[in-house]
């Protein structure tokens, strides 16, 4: 049987990117029931897409995923917008029966309120020093690349999965206390709202502590490290890794046949000029 939470938010997938592990977030959803699923930002990658991105089979399988919760447990699912799917902006705010269009929330549960936003706001590299996020592009790509290599080697090795770009991306934003800056900005901004607690994901850092009496948390991403956010039915939150995961064989998982997934490359997306100074992933 399914382990059941009233509420899962995951953030980052990146769809239409090759680091963007789209199996995995259908497996992960799979394992698992929620009466809410909040999609916080950067689910479908249009900045990537409308740059030399291409969409596949797999990530159509992504929402395909989505609309079963919805129909056979009727989950509540709220897409948030993030910068890399800002072409929401031309539709929000939407709402279709159980599907939720919208920029940000204030979630209520068990007497706290939390503020969920992707968080992109308040990042100051990429809304201050473009010059470093424009560096950054090119460097964070092929990390990205990297990383792709380091792991396809560690597995003919028999070596678990090792983040390396996770590695090299903290120590250099440790150098200038971007991530600590993050937070703290973030949590500010929950408590100047009445709230207890701040929800986000946009650093691909997954997070869960207290911040001046606030409740920080960031769901991480699906690039990287592969994680979530679970919220159970008495209002406790915790972190949950996919690669820590004891998957069990479920009766309705169907195994399809090993295709080449054809590519279907975009050539119009989002109105947003990636080199403008923004991180390709973040």
């Amino acid at each position: 049987m399914k382990t059941n939470f009233k509420t899962l938010v995951v953030s980052d997938i990146h769809l239409g990117t090759k680091g963007s592990k789209a199996k995995e977030i259908a497996r992960f959803l799979k394992q698992y029931s929620c009466d809410n699923l909040i999609l916080n930002g950067d689910i479908i990658d249009g900045w990537q897409l409308k740059k030399s991105g291409s969409w596949k089979r797999k990530h159509t399988r992504f929402f395909n995923r989505i609309l079963k919760m919805i129909d056979r447990d009727n989950t509540k699912v709220f897409y948030l917008r993030g910068n890399h799917d800002d072409f929401l902006d031309q539709i929000l705010p939407l709402q279709v029966g159980n599907l939720s269009i919208q920029a940000d929330m204030i979630y209520e549960s068990n007497g706290k309120k939390y503020f969920i936003t992707h968080g992109d706001i308040f990042d100051s590299i990429t809304t201050n020093l473009r010059w470093i996020a424009y560096l950054g592009d090119v460097g964070y790509t092929f990390l990205l690349w990297l990383n792709r290599q380091v792991n396809y080697h560690r597995r003919k090795r028999g070596l678990p999965y090792y983040s390396l770009s996770q590695y090299v991306k903290g120590k250099v934003k440790s150098a200038v206390s971007y991530v600590d800056q993050y937070e703290e900005e973030l949590a500010k901004m929950a408590k100047a709202k009445n709230c207890d607690g701040i929800i986000c994901g946009h650093i691909h850092k997954a997070e869960n502590r207290n911040i001046d009496g606030i409740q920080y948390m960031n769901s991480g991403d699906w690039v990287e490290s592969m994680s979530a956010l679970a919220e159970d039915h008495e209002g406790n939150w915790q972190l949950i890794y996919y690669s820590e995961i004891d998957f069990q064989k479920s009766s309705d998982v169907v195994k399809m046949p090993k295709t080449i997934e054809p590519e279907m490359k975009i050539v119009a997306f989002s109105n947003h000029n990636p080199s403008s100074g923004l991180s390709d992933f973040i």
